[in-house]
């Protein structure tokens, strides 16, 4: 590559490589990736009623908005920091709370991605390499579905991009301003999805240090600087929140004290990577592929996470080993080398993450992973393409085109109803090209073939993800549609109950144990409705007094039963005791406004 096989690196960057293709082929990417993502937006609903039901609440209450409340009331929070739920909230309030006002600016996101992606690869290895990332990225299955879905991940991937770019920026003139705009990026990742955006800190580090161009206490000294950048950007909010009276806030979801610290650190951080504190996992196996299934280096290949994101990983990995194999004598500046450095360390880092967690994983979680693994078949495959005069770099991309199309077959294999033809012609399509490339047949009018070959099982897939409608709290990619792990837990609320709920004006409608009760409940009606223990029901919010003074002061209007939580049957049985059941809609309710014993 840059080192033994590419001619000298100045031809990336001349006239040449801009040609008058490049601007219209790039806003043709953007324009098939906006189409991909915005195409019948809305056949998902509200997509996880859990943040949906935040996202209404930040429409309804700024102070809901800004603490990412479950409800308007403020009783509890979600269990993730609300970076993500300030934009849907603020789309909402702009166009009206809807499907489309919340799942829009998602869509924009990836488009975003995809566009920072490019640009990235583009400033070191040129825009055929930029135009094949960002297409992979947005081809992806994983990230079809989650750009078109509410959880958080879509903008956590748009700040790691963002913060790649203003890495590679940093590196090539030494600049402390983007480095620290990149310290930036990764500090609102964590008010996204907290301690997960810090798992590209080792390889922004080790790019910066390695290969800007300036002597090592300059390059020190900058690093020094972005982990303040990174510090300053996520704590100012975690003071803002842990300085606020506890008793003038929502309880924060998901924590075991009320801290949002103590959330980081815990639920969102080393129970996440060692279990315990309600993040247990799920049952291994194959079977489970809402959890993970067994932790080990095969996660990442297995049926939970195989077909969202593995497509591509086993021709990055060999780019990845020979990219860094034919530019081990470059020097410490070179450009591939370093964005080598890059995408592979952001990869490794956090698939051996994803790949060993004892604690709760799902499988939409490897979308962190789609913009490296773009980047890690794009630029290999631009650089030993441009040496394919030597045997070495047919070898290599001949592997890669080879083992592609073999793994494409066994993913296709556990769908098997679905086009059932695909696989063998993918499988027989990409060993042909790899031969002949093998054999030295790579004329340029190949190029087009080896490009086609790499990402044809992949954007089938993705395609096939993005034509379906996806719901719940645990989404996967597929060609069928499917409602994930939490949807609506109690079934569609009747038309009687949502009149009973709208007819109300205390604080909150009602109350129900777990969110995934409270959330349908709040989505129909529009009115509050206080998730009794948050997501799971488990969390010590409220407590049984605190629930008796919400009732003594006239602040609650309804219990709803049959939530999905474990922690509220202290509540219940008090509601019970004092309280009649009557049943609306077919769900069983009491009336907290009309005692009937002296409570």
């Amino acid at each position: 590559m840059t080192a033994t096989l590419a001619p000298p690196r100045h031809d990336v960057d001349t006239a040449s490589a801009r040609d008058r293709w490049v601007r219209p082929s790039f806003w043709a990417l953007l324009a098939a990736t906006a189409a991909l993502y915005l195409w019948d937006l809305g056949s998902s609903g509200y997509a996880n009623d859990f943040y949906a039901a935040a996202v209404q609440a930040g429409t309804q209450s700024w102070k809901a908005l800004f603490f990412g409340s479950l409800d308007a009331g403020n009783a509890i929070t979600v269990d993730k920091p609300p970076a993500a739920l300030w934009i849907m909230g603020l789309s909402g309030r702009i166009f009206g709370f809807s499907s489309w006002s919340m799942l829009v600016p998602q869509a924009l996101e990836g488009v975003a991605s995809v566009a920072l992606l490019y640009a990235a690869v583009k400033r070191w290895s040129g825009p055929v390499a930029g135009l094949f990332a960002g297409a992979a990225l947005a081809l992806t299955p994983v990230a079809a579905l989650m750009f078109r879905f509410n959880n958080p991940d879509a903008l956590l991937v748009l700040l790691l991009v963002a913060g790649a770019y203003c890495v590679v920026r940093a590196t090539e003139t030494a600049s402390p301003k983007w480095l620290m705009l990149a310290g930036v990026a990764v500090g609102f990742g964590f008010l996204t999805k907290m301690l997960q955006a810090f798992l590209v800190l080792p390889a922004f580090g080790l790019v910066y240090l390695v290969a800007a161009p300036t002597g090592l206490r300059r390059r020190l000294t900058h690093l020094a600087a972005a982990v303040g950048a990174v510090i300053v950007s996520a704590g100012w909010y975690i003071a803002v929140v842990d300085l606020w009276p506890a008793d003038a806030r929502p309880y924060i979801g998901g924590s075991t004290d009320n801290s949002i610290l103590e959330l980081a650190l815990g639920y969102n951080g080393l129970s996440r990577i060692f279990g315990g504190e309600g993040n247990g996992g799920g049952p291994g196996g194959n079977g489970n592929t809402a959890f993970g299934g067994t932790s080990g280096l095969g996660r990442m290949f297995g049926a939970s996470f195989g077909t969202e994101i593995s497509w591509l990983l086993p021709a990055a990995l060999i780019g990845l080993v020979a990219g860094l194999w034919f530019t081990r004598r470059g020097p410490r500046t070179d450009r591939t080398r370093a964005a080598l450095m890059l995408w592979g360390g952001w990869l490794l880092v956090t698939a051996l993450v994803f790949s060993f967690m004892q604690g709760t994983v799902h499988p939409y979680y490897a979308v962190a992973l789609a913009p490296a693994i773009a980047a890690l078949v794009a630029i290999p495959v631009r650089e030993l393409w441009r040496g394919r005069a030597h045997p070495g770099a047919r070898m290599a991309l001949a592997s890669m085109v080879a083992v592609t199309a073999m793994w494409s077959f066994v993913l296709l294999t556990r769908t098997e109803e679905w086009l059932p033809a695909l696989r063998w012609i993918l499988l027989i399509g990409g060993l042909l090209v790899a031969a002949l490339i093998a054999w030295g047949a790579a004329r340029k009018f190949m190029a087009g073939l080896v490009a086609a070959a790499l990402i044809a099982g992949t954007a089938a897939y993705g395609l096939a993800t993005a034509a379906q409608p996806h719901q719940g709290s645990i989404p996967i990619s597929g060609p069928t549609a499917a409602a994930g792990f939490g949807m609506r837990g109690d079934g569609e609320v009747s038309t009687a109950l949502v009149q009973a709920l709208r007819a109300t004006t205390e604080r909150w409608a009602a109350a129900s144990t777990g969110a995934q009760g409270s959330a349908g409940l709040q989505l129909a009606s529009g009115k509050a409705v206080m998730a009794i223990g948050g997501f799971t029901g488990s969390d010590p919010s409220p407590t049984l007094q605190e629930f008796q003074q919400y009732v003594a002061d006239g602040q609650i209007h309804y219990l709803v039963t049959g939530g999905m939580g474990r922690g509220d049957s202290d509540i219940t049985e008090w509601v019970a005791a004092h309280y009649t059941a009557t049943t609306i809609g077919g769900r069983t309710i009491y009336d907290l406004t009309q005692a009937t014993v002296s409570s």
